[in-house]
């Protein structure tokens, strides 16, 4: 029997451009930037001011808040409630052993309201001192309170708000997480595990320990002046990502199960490469051999030779050694500039989600094949000749494409890439 297909029903969304799949594609059309100094904590005396925030933070119904829905948890809620409501499953009600969440998540943060007095404590010595905040900070902290730091609670609070009772996941691969979480979803799909699944990431890392933490590796660009202007992915003065949060939720449904309700069918999913670099667990390999591979499992797991895309949503982080492997792993399957199908990464508006990254940019992926326009990769002025690539520069692009590839690869050289196909009525 042949495998089952897998299609795209419904989108939801939660970025730093706003709340709405919709929404936050008409925005990156726009070129908007979501990068702004941060609101939520004081940031006087850290070197790096800015942060793709949501804000404010999205409203969920009163009956579902509750001491355990952390900030990652609340996006998750809003943007599969959103992706439920899209595919029409309010009005279908699928059997729910056969309705599955899985969702790639990181680490979560608190409601912060208890951190900012022990953020000002421990600046104030006229610098932020971490130790200090921390050991304040953990003090306030109740065992109640820690469970929002679990892994696990965004995918369980949206399973029980649809009522799913079919498979559960949480890939927890960091940059790659939502990403993964989809390319698993399609595959259970496929092996006739559940009908409907809603996959995605949620993730939230803009607190004074995570933001203090990364500034500390040299990751994160401080652009504290014009902070619209932080994320260049490819661009050769980019100097590191922005931090960014949100959550975004696609309803996968095998597609016998969407024809039969008559559902919208968005795209359909068609390959799914997943890879480890096996080199260190900080870094990924420089010359990109992980995320080649990746890509290449990607093309043979969809049938596809490398002429058939002609879209990629890159990783593109904007921090120099990311963007040159990924620009010199795709010239390698898809020859150089001219040759190569259009890329773009949408970082340079949102930031950088992490978990939730790869779930986002997909959506991206499925309105570009709808609408035949490409996202641009904004604030690319300088070129490098380490990434030679087309990169869309400033300004959206109208190409029809048939097929579009979405890249994600994570801290530690986990590498995750799917392909997506404009659906067209059969």
């Amino acid at each position: 029997m042949s495998a089952r297909r897998v299609v795209v029903t419904g989108m939801g969304a939660v970025t730093p451009l706003g709340a709405g799949h919709q929404r936050n594609w008409e925005r990156m059309v726009a070129g908007e930037s979501g990068v702004a100094t941060i609101r939520r904590f004081p940031v006087e005396t850290f070197d790096v001011k800015i942060a793709a925030e949501v804000y404010p933070l999205p409203r969920v119904p009163e009956d579902e808040i509750t001491d355990e829905l952390g900030i990652h948890s609340r996006f998750a809620l809003v943007a599969g409630r959103e992706a439920w409501a899209d595919a029409g499953l309010d009005d279908a009600r699928p059997d729910p052993e056969r309705v599955g969440v899985f969702m790639g998540s990181g680490k979560g943060i608190l409601q912060l309201d208890h951190l900012v007095p022990a953020a000002k404590e421990a600046m104030a010595s006229g610098r932020f001192e971490y130790a200090g905040f921390l050991r304040r900070a953990m003090e306030t902290l109740s065992a109640e309170r820690r469970k929002q730091e679990r892994y696990h609670q965004a995918g369980t609070h949206l399973g029980r708000a649809v009522g799913a009772a079919g498979p559960n996941w949480v890939t927890i691969t960091a940059c790659a997480a939502g990403n993964h979480a989809i390319g698993e979803a399609y595959c259970a799909l496929r092996r006739g595990e559940a009908d409907v699944i809603l996959a995605g990431g949620t993730h939230s890392q803009i607190d004074p320990m995570s933001l203090s933490g990364y500034a500390t590796l040299g990751a994160l660009c401080d652009r504290n002046d014009e902070p619209e202007k932080a994320s260049r992915p490819f661009d050769r003065k980019r100097s590191g990502f922005v931090l960014g949060e949100g959550s975004g939720v696609l309803v996968l449904e095998e597609l016998s199960h969407a024809l039969a309700r008559k559902a919208t069918i968005y795209a359909e999913v068609v390959g799914y490469g997943n890879t480890g670099d096996a080199y260190r667990v900080t870094d990924p390999h420089p010359e990109g051999i992980g995320a080649e591979t990746a890509m290449r499992v990607a093309l043979r797991n969809a049938g596809l030779e490398p002429g058939a895309i002609g879209y990629i949503n890159a990783h593109g982080t904007s921090t120099h050694q990311n963007d040159a492997m990924e620009a010199q792993a795709i010239g390698r399957i898809f020859g150089p500039k001219g040759e190569a199908p259009p890329v773009s990464s949408i970082k340079s508006m949102i930031g950088h989600l992490i978990a939730a990254a790869g779930a986002v940019e997909a959506i991206a992926c499925v309105h570009a094949l709808r609408t035949g326009v490409l996202p641009p990769t904004i604030n690319y002025e300088n070129h490098d000749p380490e990434c030679d690539q087309d990169f869309v520069p400033n300004q959206a692009r109208e190409t029809a494409v048939e097929y579009a590839m979405n890249n994600s690869f994570g801290f530690g050289g986990q590498n995750i890439v799917t392909v997506f196909r404009r659906f067209a009525s059969e």
